[in-house]
């Protein structure tokens, strides 16, 4: 009876909810675990039958299976989408998981590179070799931009608007947002179309896509992550470093200098405020680490 459910939470998450197949395997994994625990327990009910106390088990389940605090929250995060989508469909008329509490969870701050840091990596970037010109665009544009490393291998030519300042970006779900580009960017983008790409045999299919590899096709996220280590290893830099730290850096050095959340959540593309509000806790730490480092009282 169960499949015809998920087959249902399957499609709703891909055509509704628009989740990148990885999401939407991860939800179905969710399920997956609630009916093995129910038929663990001998209980196999509908989902218009299962109740708070049934969640409230199977969560313990899990936590006595030696999941994280994370993965614990990740699974309700899961059973509240599955039993809204229920309600949506008139499967249940109740919600079982409005009560149901999630594991606190400590936010751990993200390692922040300082804007000479970033420099400093940029330095390490030989421009005699080939790929030269495509790293610095590359570094340059997640830096001014704030891009996450997909959003960066996926940048498509027909969504650079450098006359104007702008780039569209398609984001997690499909969701497109504008956002500026700084002058440094533009200028690498210009000098690494005008120089190197010209001379790359395109693979059919990738003309449109900005940054290229060698062959001639979409550079993968893994090379941009090993491109990053290196040139951080180069520069003497210790911090644990991935291209998501360039984005991390890109906001938090926003907030220090005082942009409006709102804006830097626009920028992001984070749907919620709340994810964006970590960066506040980073401007507290800093603000902190400038007091002790500058004022007589914390001396």
């Amino acid at each position: 009876m169960w499949e015809s459910y998920k087959k249902g939470f399957k499609a709703w998450l891909q055509l509704e909810k628009s989740l990148s197949d990885n999401s939407v395997l991860a939800y179905i994994r969710d399920i997956d675990k609630l009916t093995e625990y129910l038929q663990a327990s001998r209980n196999l009910k509908a989902p218009a039958a299962i109740e708070l106390k049934d969640l409230e088990g199977f969560i313990q389940w899990v936590n006595e299976l030696g999941m994280t605090p994370a993965s614990q929250a990740r699974i309700i995060s899961g059973l509240r989408s599955f039993f809204k989508y229920c309600i949506l469909e008139d499967i249940t008329t109740t919600d079982p998981t409005a009560l149901l509490e999630a594991p606190k969870l400590k936010r751990s701050l993200p390692d922040v590179l300082s804007f000479h840091e970033i420099e400093l990596i940029i330095k390490q970037i030989d421009l005699s070799k080939a790929e030269g010109e495509r790293n610095r665009a590359i570094l340059e544009t997640m830096y001014s931009c704030g891009l996450r490393v997909s959003e960066t291998v996926n940048l498509r030519i027909n969504n650079l608007y450098l006359d104007v300042g702008f780039i569209r970006i398609i984001g997690k779900g499909n969701k497109e947002r504008l956002v500026p580009i700084g002058d440094d960017a533009i200028k690498y983008i210009s000098i690494y179309q005008n120089t190197s790409r010209v001379h790359t045999a395109i693979k059919p299919g990738n003309e449109d896509i900005l940054f290229l590899n060698r062959r001639g096709a979409k550079l993968s996220r893994v090379m941009i992550f090993l491109i990053l280590k290196a040139l951080a290893q180069q520069a003497g830099i210790t911090k644990n470093i991935s291209p998501h730290t360039f984005r991390h850096s890109f906001a938090t050095h926003l907030v220090e200098g005082g942009a409006d959340l709102r804006a830097v959540q626009e920028m992001l593309g984070h749907e919620s405020i709340t994810t964006t509000e970590i960066y506040t806790h980073l401007n507290r730490e800093y603000l902190r680490d400038t007091l002790q480092q500058f004022h007589p009282a914390f001396k």
